[in-house]
């Protein structure tokens, strides 16, 4: 996820045009393991990139800490408010881990997230002191540049970040145009679309290269820098950069839901009861298995869904989605598809299923977290056309 932002009142112009699109949400169980990582966050932050780091250290099995940069005080408590208007609730704050010992502190980016995190004294100090004892520590997009070669941590050593932030960095810092950098005990990455490769690239530094294989193999990674951005013929939150009016339902009791790998607290907008009253543009849905079959089992989205297609409007998933909920509900029937590969013999019409995205008609899927920037941008050229999808892959440094 993009450095530049509309003004506010251009914003609000545009807004009654966009395309609204319903994104649902479902809770997952988390869990506790010795490694630990401390991913701090602000507002501001990019939300993929914070989302994206934690996941994957969790999947290695690291214990991850998602803790809030931002002063207390006000009366939100741990809620941040991220980057493109995603809410984010923080396990703690930095201020109350100060005193503990992390194996890894990575920063997401997104701005002003990175000038956030960059002003936290407290934040500056600890990550200091992991420098100093050799510890490993990590930024990403906006946050090396921003924060961590502010606060003189780059010094003498090769570094990347989002390419219009290059220009930031002072004479002792090498530049590398690279999506992911490794120098001494220092990682850097250039933004949203090099997120897993990234997380990865900790996972190896954590665990060993072993482990970071054995982690990306689910998650069916197959970065392609260079290579022309192609839709149709492809042999993930990422619609707010687009300028869509996203509207984020749980399908829960609540509106906060937790994130499998992680418990990675996310604030919805409304329930989905109240989705079932709007009309959308698009209806869209993450994967998971238990979230899947939790979607499955929830007849209010049964029939919205349904309602969706009977309108001839889009609608899509990811990962176990497309096998545990549009399938078994007759949503795939004549249609082209994709899903995660250990799922897809459940599918009717298997012979789509080696592409990473499928856009058949108005029906869009994709296979697994590897391919959600693409099931994004496929999604994007759906409701915007091709050149807008192009400009926002530039902008997430996919392309």
């Amino acid at each position: 996820m993009a450095m530049a932002a509309a003004s506010a009142s251009a914003m609000a112009r545009r807004a009654a045009s966009w395309p609204r699109l319903l994104l649902l949400s479902h809770a997952f169980a988390a869990a506790a393991e010795p490694k630990r990582v401390l991913v701090p966050v602000a507002d501001g932050t990019e939300p993929v990139e914070a989302a994206a780091t934690a996941d994957v250290l969790n999947r290695a099995g690291a214990r991850v800490t998602v803790a809030t940069a931002d002063p207390a005080g006000d009366d939100r408590g741990l809620l941040v408010e991220a980057a493109f208007g995603v809410k984010l609730v923080a396990d703690g704050r930095v201020a109350d881990v100060e005193g503990e010992a992390f194996d890894l502190i990575a920063l997401p980016g997104g701005m002003p997230g990175s000038a956030n995190l960059r002003d936290c004294k407290v934040l500056e100090k600890m990550v200091k002191k992991q420098a100093e004892q050799a510890g490993l520590y990590a930024a990403i997009c906006a946050a090396p540049a921003v924060t961590l070669a502010h606060w003189g941590l780059l010094k003498g050593l090769k570094a990347t970040c989002y390419p219009s932030f290059m220009e930031k960095f002072t004479a002792e810092i090498i530049p590398v145009n690279s999506r992911v950098v490794v120098d001494r005990n220092a990682v850097t990455s250039q933004g949203p679309a090099t997120a897993i490769e990234y997380a990865l690239a900790l996972v190896e530094q954590l665990y060993g290269k072993e482990k970071s294989e054995e982690v990306a193999g689910p998650l069916y990674v197959h970065p392609q820098p260079g290579v022309d951005y192609v839709i149709d013929e492809f042999n993930s939150v990422e619609w707010k950069c687009s300028g869509a009016n996203v509207t984020v339902a749980s399908v829960e009791d609540k509106l906060q839901v937790v994130t499998r790998r992680h418990k990675f607290n996310l604030i919805a907008d409304i329930m989905v009861e109240e989705a079932a009253k709007r009309e959308f543009d698009l209806i869209v849905m993450p994967g998971g298995l238990p979230g899947a079959q939790k979607f499955s089992s929830t007849k209010v989205l049964v029939d919205l869904l349904k309602k969706q297609a009977e309108s001839n409007k889009p609608y899509g998933a990811i990962c176990a989605s497309p096998a545990y909920v549009l399938e078994p509900h007759g949503l795939l029937k004549g249609k082209k598809a994709t899903s995660f590969p250990p799922m897809a013999h459940l599918l009717t019409d298997q012979s789509a299923c080696d592409s990473r995205v499928v856009v058949d008609g108005n029906l869009i899927t994709s296979k697994a977290p590897g391919s959600a920037t693409e099931f994004a941008l496929a999604i994007v050229e759906k409701l915007f056309g091709r050149e807008k999808a192009v400009s926002i892959a530039k902008e997430l440094i996919f392309m």
